[in-house]
């Protein structure tokens, strides 16, 4: 099982990714997963801002952490809708989910 989501790459390429739902995967890992450039330097624990992104679509994300909050808060290219790849578990609610990866 899985869904569709949305990820436009640096380049803005639209890419449409099947994400599993049942691997306990996040976003970094999906765009990992379909070589996306992504780099994900901290390995998933929000400590880098390798995987920010823009939320485009508007779908209940959970709340920020401290740990992403405080890492965004340091991170470039910084937008109202943007949060990191790594802090997003991919769920069934999120079908048609779309992220814009933000400038390295």
């Amino acid at each position: 099982m899985g869904i569709k989501i949305t990820v436009i790459d640096r380049v803005g390429i639209t890419h449409q990714l099947d994400a599993p739902t049942d691997m306990a995967m996040n976003l970094m890992e999906v765009c990992k997963a379909y070589e996306l450039p992504v780099e994900g330097t901290c390995g998933g624990m929000a400590m880098c801002a390798s995987c920010q992104c823009y939320v485009l679509s508007d779908h209940p994300l959970e709340e920020k952490s401290e740990d992403e909050e405080a890492m965004l808060s340091e991170a470039f290219h910084v937008k109202e809708n943007s949060r990191l790849g790594c802090q997003i578990p991919m769920d069934k609610k999120l079908e048609g989910l779309k992220v814009e990866l933000a400038p390295e």
